[in-house]
């Protein structure tokens, strides 16, 4: 006989006011070593040549992949709700690209 699992474990998550803010990003710059996956969220305005990073996260191989298919499971569900999300014409599938396409 199996044994019975534990309930999960609830984990108190403090927002900060700044944090609650957010930051937009139109272009995702993503690199990865043996031991980490480093996120770039930068925006990317129309006219100027260089994009600013204003977040960066670093995530372990096990987290990049749970983030991968929790963002995955949601995409799905928003699809289903709002309909197919449709790329920038231009846009490849496994670009780092988001929002606008530069001039």
């Amino acid at each position: 006989m199996s044994q019975p699992q534990p309930p999960p474990k609830q984990i108190a998550i403090d927002l900060s006011p700044e944090a609650a803010d957010g930051v937009y990003a139109n272009l995702t710059i993503i690199a990865s070593n043996p031991s980490e996956f480093v996120l770039d969220f930068a925006r990317l305005l129309p006219g100027l040549p260089k994009a600013k990073v204003h977040a960066r996260v670093i995530l372990t191989p096990a987290a990049a992949k749970a983030l991968h298919r929790h963002l995955g499971q949601n995409i799905e569900r928003f699809e289903q709700q709002n309909g197919e999300i449709r790329l920038k014409p231009g846009t490849q599938p496994d670009s780092a690209q988001i929002g606008f396409l530069p001039d």
